[in-house]
C-alpha cells in the first residue's frame, strides 16, 4: 500500500467516526448569533473535531477554530471542505502561547464549550467586538462526583465563578446543572452556563 493510499485510508476512517451533537446551549441561541455576522467571525476556542465549528459555519459564515490537535484540526478541514463550508483552523496551544493570536476586537461572537483556562478570560473579552456575543459552557466543581469527565480543580468552576469571569459583559443568560444522581452517567454533567454580551 503506498503512502497516498494509507493517508487516504486513514482519512476516510477519521471522517466516518460521528461528531457529538452541537452543545444544547449552542444550538438554543444559534439563531440569536446572527446578529454578531457583520460584526466579525465567529471565533470556537478548543474547537475540537468541529461539533460546533460545523453548525456554526453553515448558519454564521465565517468561523475560525483554534486547537493544539493537529489531527483534530485536519479532519475538521476535510469536514468543511466537503460540506461547501468556511472554517479557518488555526493550530495554538492556548494554555502555552500567550493569549490568542487574534486582532482585539475582530470576534462578532466566541465560543468556549468543555474548556478552561482561567488566564483567557481577559483575552476572550477582549476579542470581541463592540456587541459580540459569548457562549460558554464547561464543568463546575461537582463534576468531580462522577466517573467522567474531569476530575483536577483547574478544570472544573467553582460556584457562581463563571458569571464573574467576564466583568465587562453584560449577562444575558446563566445557569449552573447538576445531575440529579452523579452516579448514573446518563444523568448529565454538572455545568456552568454563560451567555453574555460586549457593550457598544
Amino acid at each position: 500500500m503506498s503512502t497516498d493510499t494509507r493517508e487516504a485510508s486513514g482519512d476516510v476512517t477519521r471522517l466516518e467516526r460521528p461528531l457529538a451533537a452541537p452543545a444544547s446551549l449552542f444550538e438554543g441561541y444559534r439563531e440569536s448569533l446572527k446578529s454578531t455576522r457583520s460584526l466579525g467571525p465567529t471565533v470556537d476556542l478548543a474547537s475540537g473535531r468541529g461539533r460546533n465549528a460545523l453548525p456554526a459555519a453553515k448558519t454564521l459564515g465565517s468561523v475560525i477554530a483554534v486547537d493544539r490537535n493537529r489531527s483534530f484540526l485536519d479532519e475538521l478541514g476535510q469536514r468543511s471542505q466537503s460540506a461547501g463550508l468556511h472554517v479557518a483552523r488555526l493550530q495554538t496551544d492556548l494554555e502555552t502561547d500567550f493569549g490568542l493570536p487574534l486582532k482585539t476586537g475582530s470576534a462578532g461572537s466566541i465560543l468556549v464549550f468543555r474548556y478552561l483556562h482561567r488566564p483567557l478570560a481577559k483575552a476572550i473579552e477582549s476579542l470581541l467586538a463592540p456587541g459580540g456575543w459569548l457562549l460558554y459552557e464547561t464543568f463546575t466543581l461537582a463534576q468531580a462526583e462522577r466517573a467522567t469527565g474531569p476530575s483536577r480543580p483547574d478544570f472544573l468552576l467553582r460556584p457562581d465563578e463563571l458569571r464573574l469571569m467576564f466583568p465587562g459583559l453584560e449577562v444575558i443568560h446563566y445557569e449552573e446543572t447538576k445531575p440529579s444522581d452523579p452516579s448514573q452517567p446518563d444523568h448529565g454533567d454538572a455545568t456552568a452556563q454563560l451567555v453574555a454580551r460586549k457593550p457598544h
